[in-house]
């Protein structure tokens, strides 16, 4: 994570959603319970990373809400300091993009057996059933002599 996010595309005009840059410093602020100043420098220094106006003016998310209240309390409760806060929310978000990969990697592994199990299944519909299927016979020590009948010595 180097602190910078793509500048935010709403999929739909008018549509908010957690990634939405909609709040100002002051109410971010507010809704964290941190002082602005503090916002500042965790912009500064990389941990939140909100997006910006075209004037440069900063715009939280919902999610970059929560997030700066996870700061606050990995920092006041837990005494961690703000260069481990930084590592730890780069491991979370490794963590995160890894088991979306990981996901997707798996919905491809069970398309791909399914697909497998689709040519398979067309395989065995393409059999002539005018076939008589090998059965294993069990191997015996008998010994069948075939003699063939002689046209007069009956």
């Amino acid at each position: 994570m180097d602190g910078r996010r793509r500048r935010f595309e709403p999929a739909q005009p008018y549509q908010l959603t957690d990634e939405s840059p909609v709040y100002v410093i002051s109410v971010a602020a507010q809704l964290s319970g941190l002082h602005p100043q503090t916002l500042r420098q965790y912009d500064r220094l990389g941990l939140v990373s909100p997006d910006r106006t075209a004037g440069r003016g900063r715009r939280y998310s919902a999610r970059d809400i929560e997030l700066l209240r996870q700061v606050q309390q990995l920092s006041q409760d837990e005494g961690i300091n703000l260069a481990g806060i930084k590592r730890i929310i780069e491991l979370e978000n490794q963590v995160a993009a890894l088991k979306a990969r990981a996901a997707e990697l798996q919905a491809m592994v069970e398309g791909a057996a399914s697909t497998m199990q689709q040519r398979e299944a067309a395989v065995h519909a393409s059999y002539r059933r005018d076939l008589v299927p090998y059965q294993d016979v069990q191997q015996t020590s008998a010994l069948v002599v075939w003699r063939p009948r002689r046209q007069g010595s009956d």
